[in-house]
């Protein structure tokens, strides 16, 4: 199961900082049978972990099975199947990882393309520290491998190397305070998730999951068709909550049956209009 949270525009903010709560979505794919999608409103939901049990045990889930969740590593989304099942697994996916690797790697590119080929003003015996990005290159590229290997710590050290051989570098190039704040985020959000990160790629040779790129359609479908900033819509907690669920049911395909539940008279208009329809 990959579980991703995203951000919904509140209606009445009390403040600033009250202006978006959290949407946590997931989809279980199971070994057999056809996959669920899965949502709520965090902090709205006074029981998420018991909406996320029924859901997975809908599917059939057995406490002697195993399931395999994989997250973004935000801390609620994390947090959410701990506990759940006595034979899960816990993993950071390989997809979120590598977008906060890209975020350095490109803003690397463009410290590079800003250094000075001149010493700075008042230090012309200075050489140009130009040397310093085939390094840095060089110790991302060290990063990327230890982190698909598993290697956390000589991940961290290459972190380091990165941060220090940064120092000095501002007087040369206006993108280096951004590139250092970019790694300081990055050496947070691993050692937040130092737990949970796997052998990469020991996993994707196993033919193992090690993305939660497939929840990506479900956040399009399930948020983004009606939440996203251009829609220029604001939701209380408890509107967005209940469209989810509406929609994920939707999306499941099982909403009519539910509505066939509710109102059993529907079963039998259906049936009516049926022998109607045989019989001209």
């Amino acid at each position: 199961m990959g579980l991703d949270g995203g951000f919904v525009h509140a209606r009445e903010p009390r403040g600033r900082r009250d202006g978006w709560f959290e949407v946590i979505t997931g989809k279980s794919v199971p070994a057999e049978g056809p996959s669920r999608c899965f949502a709520l409103v965090n902090k709205y939901d006074q029981k998420p972990k018991r909406r996320l049990f029924e859901d997975l045990k809908s599917q059939g889930l057995q406490m002697n099975q195993q399931v395999v969740f994989l997250s973004d590593g935000g801390d609620t989304v994390r947090n959410l199947p701990a506990y759940l099942s006595p034979e899960s697994e816990h993993w950071l996916d390989w997809f979120h990882l590598t977008m906060r690797l890209t975020v350095v790697g490109n803003t690397l590119k463009g410290l590079a393309a800003q250094i000075q080929t001149a010493a700075p003003p008042g230090n012309e015996d200075e050489e140009v520290p130009a040397s310093l990005v085939p390094v840095l290159e060089k110790n991302l590229d060290s990063l990327k491998w230890n982190l698909w290997h598993g290697n956390v710590p000589h991940a961290l050290q290459r972190l380091e190397d990165i941060d220090a051989d940064l120092e000095g570098l501002e007087p040369y190039a206006e993108n280096a305070p951004k590139l250092q704040k970019a790694v300081h985020e990055l050496d947070q959000y691993l050692r937040a998730n130092h737990a949970f990160i796997p052998d990469f790629g020991d996993r994707y040779r196993h033919g193992e999951p090690i993305s939660t790129a497939f929840v990506e359609s479900t956040v399009n479908w399930v948020i983004s068709k009606r939440m996203v900033k251009k829609q220029q819509m604001r939701w209380t907690p408890a509107g967005a909550h209940h469209l989810l669920q509406v929609r994920t049911r939707a999306l499941d395909g099982v909403l009519r049956a539910d509505f066939i539940r509710w109102y059993p008279g529907m079963k039998a208009d259906e049936e009516q209009e049926g022998v109607q329809e045989k019989a001209a």
